[in-house]
């Protein structure tokens, strides 16, 4: 791993697994990610097999701080409750362990919007705004984090808030790939992103919304037609999130 990296990341998804050093200072990859295709059987033992590549790869030091995200709530020193996107074998499972034992050290692991939102109060959008910050993910689902004052809310799943009677879970009414599936204008999908983030502003009240994902590139096309309060702006690190959030979330537990 080169000198100007200060940690490594890892951005675990249902379809590929990208890895960087990352440098800190700068808040972007420190050297050219490498993405590995997710296996089609993506259990513990495979994925976990694929991080320990990446780290051998890059040749990372033991001393740096490795952080992955993952697409699932962590919660340390816990088992996990359900898996979404990747094996069921996971179930049930501690994340970090597993991790842990297959790489040889200790590794800090953190949901993956959680990460994208911490890049981007970090480095991005958000970087210097003060009050309640919800970054969000629009792609397969809606991924959200929460960051009060700097402070990292972990693990919230506002993607699955019950919009009405007919729509009880809202990334199956309003992500980008029903957009895509169902085939919606830019507009006609910003009415119901209208829908899904008046009622995040009815009930958190946040002072910024950030929205990432790779369709954030498109944002001219559908954020000006969301229409509520609360200043809405594009995510700045779009699809390198994950990675450098991931880093800079083993750096502050390493230093801690």
């Amino acid at each position: 791993m080169i000198e100007t990296a200060q940690a490594f990341g890892v951005d675990i998804g249902g379809s590929g697994i990208k890895a960087a050093p990352v440098n800190l200072e700068k808040g972007e990859f420190a050297e050219p990610r490498l993405k590995i295709l997710t296996p089609e059987v993506s259990t513990p033992q495979a994925v976990a097999a694929i991080v320990r590549q990446q780290l051998d790869h890059f040749e990372v030091p033991e001393s740096a701080p490795v952080g992955i995200a993952f697409p699932a709530p962590i919660k340390p020193g816990q088992k996990l409750d359900f898996m979404a996107n990747l094996d069921q074998s996971w179930v049930g499972v501690d994340v970090t362990a597993v991790f842990s034992e297959a790489c040889g050290r200790p590794v800090t692991v953190v949901n993956d919007a959680d990460a994208a939102g911490l890049a981007e109060q970090q480095f991005g959008a958000a970087k210097g705004k003060d009050g309640l910050v919800i970054a969000t993910t629009l792609g397969t689902g809606i991924g959200t984090a929460l960051i009060m004052d700097g402070v990292l809310v972990p693990n919230t799943e506002l993607g699955h808030l019950i919009l009405d009677e007919d729509h009880p879970d809202a990334e199956r009414y309003a992500s980008s790939a029903v957009r895509e599936n169902e085939d919606l204008g830019f507009k006609k999908w910003a009415k119901r992103l209208t829908k899904y983030y008046a009622l995040l502003e009815k009930y958190f009240n946040p002072d910024l919304f950030v929205i990432g994902g790779g369709v954030s590139r498109k944002s001219e096309k559908f954020i000006p037609f969301i229409d509520v309060k609360t200043p809405i702006v594009p995510a700045e690190l779009r699809n390198e999130a994950g990675i450098v959030g991931a880093a800079y979330y083993a750096s502050t537990k390493q230093q801690a």
